[in-house]
């Protein structure tokens, strides 16, 4: 390991970069079928959490940072939406599309001061904001990723297959 970060924006880029990490990692060695499974009532699949923190990436720096309209970039018009999986959706596609947005997010973020603020629904949050947002969203879906893991592997452990 290396030394920790030394001032708050090396932290919180660090911080940062460790969730979106983790929500990466969801699709490590998985099938697409087992990239797809739902295995809670709700539509959440591995796939869909990857393609969901895309969208939190696209929402909170390409749009409310950047300033670009959230149409303009293909934003789902709700959260709900943005968890739904096309039928061209693949493990390499959702995973190569989240780690572009990620980096174009980082060098939106080195172009801002963490004071900076930007418009959310009529009042101004701070860069700081965004990430500590940003870092907690991504921790949450990084943890429900993890609990869909552990019920795929029990899956597979009592079938007898590897995902």
């Amino acid at each position: 390991m290396t030394s920790p970060p030394a001032d708050e924006r090396d932290v919180l880029d660090h911080r940062l970069d460790v969730q979106r990490a983790e929500v990466a990692a969801l699709l490590d060695d998985l099938d697409e079928d087992a990239a797809r499974a739902r295995l809670v009532p709700s539509a959440t699949t591995l796939l869909g959490l990857v393609k969901h923190a895309t969208f939190v990436e696209g929402v909170w720096f390409h749009s409310r940072v950047a300033g670009v309209d959230r149409s303009e970039l293909g934003l789902p018009e709700t959260v709900e939406e943005s968890f739904v999986l096309a039928p061209d959706d693949t493990v390499a596609t959702v995973r190569t599309t989240h780690l572009e947005a990620c980096e174009r997010s980082r060098r939106l973020a080195t172009t801002r001061s963490l004071d900076e603020v930007f418009p959310w629904h009529g009042v101004s949050v701070s860069l700081r904001l965004v990430y500590g947002h940003l870092i907690a969203e991504l921790a949450r879906h990084a943890g429900h990723g993890d609990i869909l893991r552990e019920q795929l592997a029990a899956d597979a452990a009592g079938s007898g297959r590897t995902h």
